[in-house]
């Protein structure tokens, strides 16, 4: 197995079998620190920049608290419009990479860009981590839904997916690149406009994922062990909401509601949602013996102590 010390995270498609299994392992040892609610000194003489490009709520606090629950340093900005790559300069990703590099040792960086990561990959002397970029992927968050999994069901192979949402999301095309490593076939369920793309399928093909498509939830959630949710309201990925225009209500298809559950889904499956959420996951349902979306934000702590520690080689 190739070593996780000083190794950029940018895609799940360069994850090997035993790769995922080693970064779960790690992440299990470190829990209890996260648990506990105590603070180590395992990277006591390490900084982390980040570099977020775009909003985020759970991806760059989840990483700063994974810095701190490790004793580390946090610097960066969670705003590029603050910065000389945010306002009339436009700063290059290059010139931006090659000043972050000499302010901490390792970059999580969020872009609106697809690929964005990688560019800066091309240039940063510091592992990168990519925190999402455009549509293109999104790996630590879900390493954080495979190990939330792992956790609660004891197990991945073996268990039937159903994913419903944005096919076009970062976190679909990770996921989707992730169950290639394993025996879990999937069920996608999308608006048509917002289906896998051709040459995207043509991409799974390749890589033998077993996935089937649907157009309805009630048509897959009766066999389903693990169900993730995203919106299917939000038209652009890249786009806030007040930019977007007007937008509507979930559709039923792609709606997750506590009678759906209660009725067609299995007892002991789990429902999981990156967050954040409009409608297509209702408040009462955070209740229910299938909602794991809360230890799923727990776990994306553990699951970044983990990457950092890798990455920054205070962990083999």
């Amino acid at each position: 197995m190739r070593s996780f010390s000083g190794r950029d995270i940018l895609s799940l498609k360069d994850f090997e079998r035993n790769e995922f299994f080693h970064v779960f392992d790690v992440a299990q040892q470190l829990e209890p620190i996260a648990r506990s609610r105590r603070n180590s000194d395992m990277l006591s003489e390490k900084t982390m920049v980040v570099a977020f490009y775009q909003p985020s709520t759970r991806t760059r606090l989840a990483h700063e608290a994974a810095m701190h629950r490790l004793g580390g340093h946090v610097t960066g900005f969670a705003d590029a419009k603050m910065t000389r790559a945010g306002d009339w300069y436009q700063e290059s990703i290059k010139d931006t990479v090659k000043m972050l590099e000499f302010y901490g040792d390792v970059i999580v960086m969020r872009h609106f860009q697809q690929g964005a990561p990688h560019e800066a990959a091309k240039w940063a002397s510091v592992p990168i981590i990519n925190g999402g970029d455009g549509w293109g992927e999104h790996p630590t968050q879900i390493l954080t839904d495979l190990y939330t999994v792992l956790r609660e069901k004891g197990r991945i192979d073996g268990l039937r997916w159903l994913a419903v949402g944005d096919m076009r999301m970062r976190t679909m095309h990770s996921l989707a690149y992730a169950l290639t490593q394993f025996d879990c076939p999937i069920t996608f369920v999308a608006p048509p406009e917002m289906s896998l793309t051709d040459e995207f399928k043509a991409d799974l093909n390749n890589y033998s994922l077993d996935y089937r498509e649907a157009e309805h939830v009630e048509q897959a959630i009766a066999e389903a062990d693990v169900i993730l949710v995203e919106p299917v309201v939000q038209p652009d990925y890249t786009q806030a909401r007040q930019e977007a225009g007007e937008h509507g209500m979930t559709p039923a298809n792609y709606k997750i509601t506590r009678e759906l559950l209660a009725n067609k889904a299995k007892s002991d499956a789990i429902l999981l949602h990156s967050l954040p959420r409009m409608d297509e996951i209702p408040p009462d349902v955070d209740i229910t013996r299938w909602s794991r979306y809360w230890q799923e934000a727990y776990n994306g702590v553990v699951m970044r102590m983990a990457l950092l520690a890798l990455v920054l080689g205070a962990m083999e």
